[in-house]
């Protein structure tokens, strides 16, 4: 019966991408008015919401935020969650009200349209390259500066479909200690259900994210680094198999 779904799994990708491309579209000038100077940044993100809640909406994805705590207006924090899925970056700028940059894969930049608009306003990384890992720690930095949170995917990518949770690469909280940031946790729940980077796969319904209690890093040095980061993944790791063992029959 399985042999029935693909044809529904292919259109279902295709309206995916149709509804990212609709709205940059209809919001293009205002758009390229927005990253024509980095401090207008702010008026670029609120646009960004508005794109992503229209994508979720329009796959039929009802989506609920939850928080442990919520981010204070004009405060800048280093935002980390699990990756599963495309509809990640999506579900993140709607968790936050807070304007916030992402740090990507360089790759990303080559997609058509949508890349136009990432190159511009992501920190984008060459995770093979040692001289494109030290920008980013230098653009984050100007970003930082400016009042604005970072956001990252530790994991480094997107992990295969058999594993819970990646190990989590440094940079995130490394950048978190040098700039004395709170940590951000968050628990992506059903993306890699809804939408993961397997093409034939996916289906409307809930899309859950949790906001945890934030991680201070006041006082923590660059040796406390690997520490943090085993804090962060375990919190993330323990709501992920949680919500597996609710999901298991009796």
């Amino acid at each position: 019966m399985k042999v029935f779904k693909y044809p529904f799994w292919l259109l279902y990708r295709i309206w995916f991408y149709i509804l990212v491309v609709i709205p940059i579209i209809l919001m293009f000038p205002l758009l390229i008015i927005s990253i024509a100077k980095e401090k207008w940044y702010p008026y670029f993100f609120r646009m960004a919401r508005i794109w992503s809640k229209f994508i979720l909406i329009g796959m039929g994805f009802g989506y609920k935020i939850t928080k442990e705590e919520t981010p204070q207006p004009k405060k800048s924090y280093m935002f980390v969650a699990n990756h599963t899925s495309m509809a990640d970056i999506m579900l993140m700028l709607v968790a936050s009200k807070n304007p916030f940059v992402f740090v990507g894969k360089a790759e990303l930049a080559k997609i058509p349209l949508f890349g136009f608009f990432y190159k511009r306003t992501c920190i984008l990384v060459d995770r093979t390259s040692a001289k494109s890992r030290q920008a980013v720690f230098l653009r984050a930095q100007r970003r930082l500066k400016q009042g604005l949170s970072i956001c990252i995917f530790p994991e480094g990518g997107v992990p295969e479909e058999h594993i819970v949770l990646d190990t989590f690469k440094d940079g995130a909280f490394r950048l978190a200690i040098n700039h004395q940031i709170p940590i951000v946790p968050i628990t992506f729940y059903d993306n890699k259900k809804r939408f993961s980077y397997t093409f034939f796969s996916g289906s409307p319904g809930k899309m859950r994210a949790k906001i945890h209690k934030f991680i201070k890093t006041e006082g923590l040095t660059i040796e406390d680094t690997k520490a943090l980061n085993e804090r962060t993944r375990t919190i993330i790791l323990d709501e992920l198999n949680k919500s597996l063992e609710t999901k298991k029959p009796l």
